[in-house]
């Protein structure tokens, strides 16, 4: 078996776990909470533990669904990411708000201004412009937020063009 240290990685554990082996199952879990936990904090501000904790009940009971192994973690966000969504929803918060986390910023002002450029954009299309940071395509976008995909399009469409304009606003 593959390990890190003495410890299993999440790709190890999964056969285990989805054939019902508990130990792997709460090594899994406890292997994915800090990336839940991060993009959890990122979508809801202040609910992010609430959120946290609904995300791995759901991978827990979603887990024996996953039909490919190397989709694991691309799964595992976009069950995040999906109740996180529901947790804002629940809580009647402003809605799902990104925050920038990437170390690749050439200028690292670039993730204030970023910040501050989403904050002036309406809750619908930092909705959008959140998830689609987060990998999910429309079709996805739509299912999370209870929305036809034509509406989903139109929003990221025209969240685009207003991030441009107010990143660029002399451009516009």
């Amino acid at each position: 078996m593959r390990t890190v240290g003495d410890i299993p990685t999440p790709l190890t554990l999964l056969p285990r776990a989805q054939a019902g082996d508990e130990q792997a199952m709460n090594q899994l879990l406890t292997a994915i909470t800090p990336y839940v936990a991060r993009l959890c904090r990122s979508v809801t501000h202040d609910d992010g533990a609430d959120a946290t904790q609904e995300a791995l009940l759901a991978v827990y009971r979603g887990l024996r669904t996953l039909r490919e192994p190397t989709a694991f973690f691309g799964w595992v966000r976009s069950v995040t990411v999906r109740e996180a969504v529901r947790t804002v929803k629940r809580t009647g918060e402003e809605g799902p708000y990104l925050r920038v986390e990437s170390g690749q910023e050439e200028n690292p002002l670039d993730a204030v201004h970023i910040s501050d450029v989403l904050d002036r954009l309406s809750t619908s299309h930092r909705q959008v412009l959140t998830l689609r940071a987060y990998g999910l395509n429309e079709e996805e976008m739509a299912e999370v937020l209870a929305l036809p995909v034509g509406t989903v399009r139109s929003r990221l469409h025209r969240a685009r063009l207003r991030f441009r304009e107010a990143w660029q606003p002399s451009a516009a």
